[in-house]
């Protein structure tokens, strides 16, 4: 029987979000100059409050005032390096990477399926290891030019569902020939933890302590 591991990013793995400190550090790294465009962004989570934009639009709309409109990927890839070893080295659940390790010891597939953009999170899912990346993904045109456009939907929520049944097809996995184990903190993976045979909640939220609580999903802390 295969053996598949799911595992969310963003305060499963990592202690903090990172999708917010990855614009500011390339913010920082490439151009000071766009933080005139700071206030203007309280407009975007106003718009995505008011359901006038989605979450997807929320986050192209920040990520074209801090990182631009078209930025070369070729010239983004050293520091998206550089920021994949500082999110590894300061904000990271040593357990959390303890548990991939054993996970991939025990022969399991290590699957990381994220809301964070797959711009970044594929330098930190090769760090440890992961056989295959879910994430947001981002249009890069002919040009090599990263634009503030997702392709499909935002990773996150029920969207998570589609991309792992796709991997599962192009892998040709049959899900009942599988044990799938998916690990995250957070309520907004209530479908991906249901999908799976075994569901932990890892450092839970409170909503999701509650949640794992009825199911009967094991709860562990990872701080």
């Amino acid at each position: 029987m295969q053996k598949i591991s799911l595992y969310d990013m963003d305060r499963t793995i990592t202690v903090r979000g990172t999708y917010t400190p990855f614009l500011f550090y390339m913010v920082f790294a490439r151009s000071p100059w766009r933080l005139i465009f700071l206030p203007l962004l309280p407009f975007g989570f106003i718009a995505y409050g008011l359901k006038l934009i989605s979450r997807g639009r929320l986050k192209t709309f920040n990520q074209r005032m801090l990182l631009g409109s078209s930025p070369e990927l070729a010239a983004l890839q050293p520091l998206i390096e550089r920021f994949a070893d500082r999110v590894l080295r300061s904000n990271r659940h040593r357990k959390a990477i303890e548990q991939v390790e054993a996970d991939r010891a025990n022969g399991r597939t290590l699957v990381l399926v994220t809301a964070s953009y797959e711009l970044y999170a594929e330098a930190i899912a090769r760090r440890l290891g992961f056989d295959h990346l879910i994430g947001t993904q981002l249009v890069v045109d002919g040009d090599g030019r990263v634009l503030p456009e997702i392709i499909g939907e935002n990773c996150y929520d029920d969207a998570k569902i589609d991309r792992i049944e796709t991997l599962f097809a192009q892998q040709g996995w049959q899900r009942a020939d599988t044990h799938v184990r998916a690990y995250s903190d957070h309520v907004s993976d209530q479908a991906m933890l249901e999908w799976a045979d075994e569901a932990i909640a890892t450092t839970p939220t409170p909503r999701l302590r509650h949640l794992a609580k009825q199911r009967g999903w094991k709860i562990v802390d990872w701080r």
